[in-house]
């Protein structure tokens, strides 16, 4: 068994690097995200693999355009999730800057963000671990689900920056509660889900040391007032502004989402635990398990609360959305944000595990070791590829049905035409009519009966709503009340199993010839 010198975490940041070793990072995360899209244009074009990024598009642009925050001009609405990520989109438009190519380069500063702040987390934990290169910055950079996000469109990749930099400063030796709480605050701009972000906050808090109980209490009582101030400062304004848009105090979505996907909290709690808490393993991810597992037995070893909160919270955050949304289709995008925790946290483990001998003898030890290195490197680099197809897929059934269906709608229907629609991202943007939301983002009045396609019928009807725009396994009822006017006929959502969208005319309405 060895001593307890193994398992020390230096309290004191090493993160010494030079200039060089941050440039390789930038440039590595560059190539990363640009790769992706790349790809994406040689398999059909560039784009978003999301139609909710065009949900943050249409509102930055309204935003912009109109001085209003609304999805449909004119009937401001509280359908984005991260209003934070929309308004940072909107200055693209303000500088008359690309919007898609401002759009990359914010997910490209949040990945890089990641990268360094995973980086500094580790040399901060580990005693004398100083490379030249920063390895564990270059795995985050080129981490597949890391560099899908980043090229999403989405905040996926700045929630992640977010979740990173609060957790580098529960790291420090008196952590700055007034800072973190500013920085909780900011992070439910960008998520809800940053709300958790409490929970190792309060941990380290408690757990700091003291030499009595007086004194403790104290100074915990001082904290936790700077932490609380901190984060209802920013929180607030959030709270209000979601209740002037929408009369909630959470976006629309945060209830919507729950609403559609209920039928998923029918399936057993560990099948639900299981399809959710394999995410982060599928790539290079699996073979730093036991990394995970070893850092976390170090960390209880040596008391180090803030890696002791950041694995639970990683575990908790799972196991909230296994409770309240067990979704994990689209690479598991919900779980996207904390996935940057299990590989810093799985990487440091595993850098502890190659300081131990295994071995009597120091060549073969040297060469598993090394074998084990090569590995990772080698199924990352092998699945980095793979998550690029995925990606380009992914842009290009986006591209193919939602955006070329909005462009058809556009071109096809009177401006004033109300559309009910379940994806209504690209059609906001693109098509620019009045909505009819079925997904209850900026139509929240549809939430309470979201699967009840007779209710909706009747909705669409009292709204005299002219067209129905949805894939057809969505809403088999509806559709048999609909004239089909168009298909999209692209070719790569039937190849990945899917069907091509549709325009209806929704009861026989009048419409443009």
């Amino acid at each position: 068994m060895k001593s307890e010198e193994t398992f020390r975490v230096d309290i004191i940041p090493s993160t010494r690097l030079a200039w060089q070793g941050w440039a390789i990072v930038m440039v590595a995360v560059v190539l990363a995200v640009t790769g992706y899209i790349a790809f994406s244009v040689v398999v059909h074009c560039s784009g978003y693999p999301l139609d909710d990024a065009w949900i943050h598009q249409t509102y930055a642009r309204n935003l912009a355009h109109y001085g209003e925050w609304s999805f449909v001009a004119g009937q401001p609405s509280a359908g984005s999730t991260a209003p934070l990520w929309s308004f940072l989109i909107a200055m693209g438009y303000w500088l008359g800057l690309s919007p898609a190519i401002w759009t990359y380069c914010l997910g490209i500063a949040s990945l890089l963000g990641v990268a360094v702040g995973g980086e500094l987390l580790v040399r901060r934990a580990l005693q004398g671990w100083n490379p030249r290169l920063p390895w564990v910055g270059l795995f985050l950079a080129a981490e597949w689900h890391l560099v899908w996000a980043a090229a999403s469109g989405m905040e996926t990749a700045a929630f992640a920056l977010s979740i990173v930099v609060v957790l580098w400063l529960l790291g420090a030796a008196s952590p700055k509660w007034l800072a973190v709480g500013l920085l909780i605050g900011t992070a439910v701009w960008l998520r809800p889900d940053g709300l958790t972000l409490l929970g190792p906050a309060l941990l380290v808090m408690v757990m700091q040391p003291a030499s009595a109980m007086p004194r403790w209490l104290q100074k915990v009582g001082r904290d936790a007032v700077s932490l609380l101030s901190g984060f209802s400062l920013v929180v607030i304004p959030y709270l209000f502004f979601n209740r002037w848009l929408s009369g909630s105090w959470f976006p629309n979505t945060f209830y919507a989402k729950q609403a559609e996907y209920a039928v998923m909290l029918t399936l057993p709690f560990f099948q639900r635990f299981a399809a959710l808490i394999q995410l982060p393993l599928i790539g290079a991810g699996v073979l730093l398990l036991p990394g995970l597992l070893y850092a976390v037995i170090c960390s209880i070893k040596v008391r180090r609360w803030h890696l002791i909160g950041v694995f639970l919270w990683w575990l908790g955050y799972s196991l909230i959305y296994v409770w309240r949304l067990p979704l994990d289709y689209q690479h598991g995008r919900y779980l996207m944000p904390a996935m940057p925790v299990y590989f810093v946290l799985g990487l440091l483990g595993t850098i502890w595990l190659g300081r131990l001998k295994f071995w009597d003898t120091t060549r073969l030890d040297f060469v598993l070791k090394r074998a084990w290195l090569l590995a990772v490197m080698g199924v990352g680099v092998g699945f980095y590829g793979m998550g690029a197809n995925a990606y380009a897929q992914d842009v290009a059934i986006i591209e193919t049905e939602m955006v070329r269906v909005a462009k058809w709608v556009a071109d096809n229907t009177e401006t004033d035409a109300l559309i009910a629609a379940h994806d209504i991202g690209a059609l906001g943007y693109f098509a620019q009519r009045p909505l009819l939301d079925l997904a209850g983002l900026v139509s929240p009045d549809v939430i309470p009966f979201i699967r009840d396609e007779q209710r909706l019928a009747e909705y669409i009807d009292q709204h005299g709503a002219a067209y129905l725009v949805t894939f057809p396994g969505w809403y088999p009822f509806l559709i048999e009340h609909g004239e089909p006017l168009y298909q999209s006929e692209g070719e790569f959502a039937p190849a990945a199993g899917g069907e091509n969208m549709i325009v209806y005319r929704w009861r026989g309405k009048n419409v443009k010839k």
